[in-house]
């Protein structure tokens, strides 16, 4: 059977960037498998579940410290803890959005991250029209208030959605406050400590990668020429 005996001990390696991405996605696949699913899945089926490679996949858990048996296994209650205590899911993960725009008010709004256990805990602005007005179970607060919510509400990760102007600025408070994680939607580069993680979700970048991709499907001609050496 699966050995799960074997623990990270301190100080173990740490997870591979690209290693740590597959490893939501298999903790989302073995979330999706429900309720009436069976209490071992296989390397090969949980690997068809996150559209990933069995081999990579077994390669990843194995920072975690699993050692699966070939034909028995991975037993689901134990794996989607394995994977959730080395995401650090399993901690209470207090959530504050800085930026009440359309972006800002949909991220509140979004049932996912309460199902994957971070709760959004306050929502700030500086428009008055928009302050004390409710989004979703949020209200929104003015952003001069932001470290005494920040204190009360006990938050330890945000999300920035405001303008490259105001950006470094926010985090620059955020970061003094106390807040180590920044999920950064705001189209400009963010200066903290050392200590601090940052995650830049650029979705405009993401838009132009699709387009290459889509242009490559649309003009075969495109892509032939662009892998053909060219000699001077």
């Amino acid at each position: 059977m699966t050995s799960w005996d074997k623990e990270l001990p301190s100080g173990s390696r740490e997870i591979p960037a690209a290693s740590l991405g597959r490893l939501t996605i298999y903790l989302r696949a073995l979330n999706g498998l429900g309720p009436d699913a069976a209490s071992r899945v296989s390397s090969e089926e949980l690997a068809t579940a996150a559209g990933e490679n069995p081999a990579m996949l077994r390669k990843d858990l194995s920072y975690l410290g699993s050692y699966g048996t070939r034909g028995v296994g991975y037993d689901v209650g134990q794996l989607t803890k394995r994977i959730s205590d080395a995401l650090g899911l399993n901690h209470d993960l207090r959530v504050v959005i800085v930026g009440a725009g359309n972006l800002g008010r949909a991220l509140a709004g979004y049932s996912g991250f309460v199902s994957r256990g971070f709760e959004m805990v306050a929502l700030f602005d500086v428009d008055p029209l928009v302050i004390d007005r409710e989004v979703g179970w949020l209200r929104v607060s003015p952003v001069d208030q932001l470290e005494q919510v920040l204190e009360s509400k006990r938050a330890n990760m945000a999300i920035l959605s405001v303008p490259p102007s105001a950006a470094q600025e926010l985090c620059d408070r955020l970061v003094a406050a106390g807040i180590t994680s920044i999920l950064n939607f705001s189209p400009t580069i963010l200066q903290v400590p050392q200590q601090v993680q940052v995650r830049k979700v650029d979705l405009a970048t993401e838009l132009q990668i699709l387009a290459y991709h889509a242009q490559r499907v649309r003009d075969p001609e495109v892509s032939s020429e662009s892998r053909t050496p060219r000699t001077g």
